[in-house]
């Protein structure tokens, strides 16, 4: 997809995120001289173009109360990963879950679910819960705790 100005302008003025009031593409809008509704049609645009892959909430979760994050990798039956992935995925406490390659031989996990928890106990239940889920599916796991907060960014053009 080429990029215009309008597009240039759109992505410098969301970059840092998007403003948290209760009609953020009307404020980008009102910061660019536009309507609010072409703010949507451009972010559309961009999303079918696969420029954007997505538009979505980051939440803090240490500001939440949430200290224990914990990454579950699983080693899961290629046969289901896609399929027990998804019902992994739509459960509370999951705020992710993908899947990737292995790296065999010293990294046999194919799946992946991030937990969020008020304390590293109440993610092991959580853990417990997916571990019965996956049932036989599942030959090993283990959980990879967050120890830093990483700042996560948005698109950014070529030399910002």
């Amino acid at each position: 997809m080429a990029l215009d100005d309008f597009d240039r302008r759109l992505i410098g003025a969301t970059q840092s995120g998007l403003p948290l009031v209760s009609r953020p593409y009307e404020a980008v809008g009102a910061v660019l001289g536009v309507s609010g509704e072409m703010v949507r049609e451009r972010f559309a645009r961009m999303l079918a173009s696969g420029l954007v892959r997505r538009i979505g909430a980051v939440p803090n979760h240490y500001r939440l109360g949430y200290t224990a994050n914990g990454m579950t990798v699983w080693d899961v039956v290629d046969s289901r990963v896609d399929e027990l992935g998804a019902r992994i995925g739509a459960l509370p406490g999951v705020s992710h879950c993908y899947r990737r390659p292995r790296e065999l031989p010293a990294w046999p996990y194919n799946l992946f679910a991030m937990l969020h928890g008020r304390s590293r106990d109440e993610v092991e239940r959580q853990r417990e819960q997916l571990r019965a889920l996956l049932g036989d599916a599942c030959r090993a796991d283990d959980v990879l705790y967050s120890t830093a907060i990483l700042k996560k960014t948005g698109l950014r053009l070529s030399g910002d």
